[in-house]
């Protein structure tokens, strides 16, 4: 083996990395991702079991945070599959990688579309999962005001 081609074996390893560090920071946030949906449909189950114990002038309330707890649960299921798709892609980059490796580095554009595809599908999870958060928020700002509300009633 010439010192070249142990050379050109490192530097496709060390091309390897970037795809798992990407991989790596994926899989945190589909764990945060996937307890959030849980969080949510554990929320969901609460308010629906409350619906028989709330009196009609009260459930509009009722009905809008149920309401918007399904829209959060569409954004973090939205998020899980782009989640999983930017765990393709990577996984995809790194095959890519070794494929153009193989081929005597033809192949360039291969990895990078994998790449960008990984990296696109990341973006648009976090822009779900944002606007979850965002919902989130404003969900329990209005909990509060309502738990407020029939306190003082």
């Amino acid at each position: 083996m010439s010192p070249n081609s142990a050379l050109d074996h490192y530097q496709i390893l060390t091309s390897l990395l970037a795809p798992a560090l990407f991989l790596a920071a994926t899989g945190s946030l589909l764990v945060s991702a996937n307890n959030r949906l849980a969080r949510v449909v554990d929320r969901l189950r609460v308010l629906i079991a409350l619906w028989p114990t709330i009196q009609p002038p009260q459930r509009d309330g009722l009905e809008m945070q149920i309401a918007r707890h399904r829209r959060r649960s569409r954004y973090v299921l939205h998020a899980c599959v782009l989640l999983y798709c930017a765990v393709g892609g990577f996984v995809g980059t790194s095959l890519a990688l070794a494929v153009d490796a193989y081929s005597g580095f033809r192949l360039p554009i291969l990895p990078t579309g994998m790449a960008v595809v990984g990296v696109l599908c990341l973006l648009g999870a976090s822009v779900y999962l944002g606007l979850e958060v965002s919902l989130a928020v404003r969900s329990f700002d209005e909990e509060l005001d309502l738990d407020l509300e029939r306190r003082t009633d």
